[in-house]
């Protein structure tokens, strides 16, 4: 099943920066990521049926950041259609920080779950995006830090269960998934991960792209 998007239907992007990608500096609000190419899309393919495209990520946030803004960002907006990618800064991404903290996998799960849980009572359709991380090797700089595979190493053991918990989540509120780990992987394979996300993290422009194609395909 997909969803449909009608006339006049509300759909809004959130999370971090893989969202955000620079909303405030840019005409439309949308940043330069996938959520503007899934819009520009949207109105090449459907013109006969314009929909509003907002955008409430922001560059470093967690599920508890979300939870902290979710009532006047998200819900005051009360799209038709959420779509959240959230949990790269809730793994040991943020261990380089000096502040920085691993959050549980089981705490992570329980506020997204928070976060679903009024969307849900209200008829919102739901698309959640797994976090992702590529396997590109050696060191690179990634959140001001020169990241080693040893590190990548850890993060993708903390990544790991949370990825589940959003797989978990999509089924236990009927939410479309969008598999965005799997997928990375397979790409990355084929063409080196470094051409969807250079810190294996934030994608290039390619990686939006690759995000925006699967994005749609949920959608008719």
């Amino acid at each position: 099943m997909t969803i449909t998007l009608c006339p006049g239907s509300t759909v809004m992007f959130t999370g971090d920066s893989i969202t955000d990608c620079g909303r405030l500096e840019s005409e439309d609000g949308l940043g330069f990521g996938y959520p503007l190419r899934i819009a520009d899309e949207w109105g090449l393919r459907h013109p006969e049926r314009p929909v509003t495209w907002l955008n409430t990520g922001i560059a470093g946030h967690k599920v508890m950041d979300l939870e902290a803004r979710w009532q006047a960002d998200v819900l005051d907006a009360r799209p038709d259609v959420v779509s959240i990618l959230v949990g790269v800064n809730d793994m040991g991404w943020h261990t380089l920080a000096p502040d920085g903290h691993v959050i549980p996998a089981r705490d992570y799960a329980a506020g997204y779950r928070r976060l679903l849980a009024p969307l849900a009572e209200a008829g919102t359709e739901l698309i959640l995006v797994e976090p992702f991380l590529l396997p590109v090797s050696g060191t690179v700089e990634a959140g001001h830090a020169l990241v080693d595979d040893e590190v990548r190493k850890a993060w993708r053991s903390d990544l790991d269960p949370k990825i589940q918990a959003v797989r978990d989540l999509a089924k236990e509120y009927g939410a479309h998934l969008l598999a965005a780990d799997v997928m990375f992987a397979e790409l990355a394979a084929e063409n080196g991960p470094e051409h969807w996300a250079a810190d294996g993290v934030h994608p290039t422009p390619a990686g939006h792209a690759a995000l925006a194609e699967a994005w749609l395909r949920l959608v008719e």
